[in-house]
């Protein structure tokens, strides 16, 4: 019988998975309270929010939430980390969290905007650069050949001046010489 308490959840768990860009499912049997609170820490300096919530009351709140693709990765105890950011930066955070646990802990994976991704897919997120990183190598991907053409096209005027130039002191010489 669903009480209020349960609705609300409900409802807070289905805005949650709508608002968020990225979301992954953890276990996270077998750590200590004092392990789970340094995890949530890190994952907050990060952005991340660490929610636990009963399985029942997450497939309900995803099939509201249109976020049916996470059902089949809620059994067992289930934590759920949600980032409203740059999903990379979730990624990264969740495998700096999870690091010194990793015998413990499993993600069992998650999605990224409405794509299910498996957890090896997250961890590979999770060693992509920045996107600062990944937006000055694309700047200077760019910039390079355009600096290349451009010192090409100025290779030209600097040999012409420096032929000019050897005209010139080659007819100085002569007429000094005569």
């Amino acid at each position: 019988m669903p009480t209020d308490l349960k609705r609300q959840e409900v409802a807070e768990l289905a805005e949650l998975l709508r608002t968020s860009a990225a979301v992954a499912i953890t276990d996270y049997r077998g750590l200590k309270v004092s392990e789970m609170q340094s995890v949530r820490r890190t994952l907050r300096e990060g952005g991340v929010e660490l929610r636990i919530a009963k399985n029942r009351l997450l497939k309900i709140a995803a099939r509201e939430a249109d976020r049916t693709a996470l059902e089949p990765l809620l059994t067992g105890p289930t934590a759920l980390a949600t980032i409203t950011g740059d999903e990379v930066a979730m990624a990264r955070a969740l495998a700096d969290a999870l690091r010194p646990y990793s015998r413990v802990v499993t993600v069992r994976g998650g999605l990224v905007g409405d794509q299910a991704v498996d957890a090896s897919q997250l961890t590979r997120m999770a060693t992509l650069p920045t996107r600062e990183i990944l937006l000055g190598r694309l700047a200077g991907g760019i910039a390079g050949p355009l600096t290349g053409f451009a010192g090409v096209l100025a290779a030209n005027i600097r040999n012409l001046a420096g032929v000019l130039n050897a005209l010139a002191d080659q007819k100085r010489s002569t007429e000094g010489a005569a």
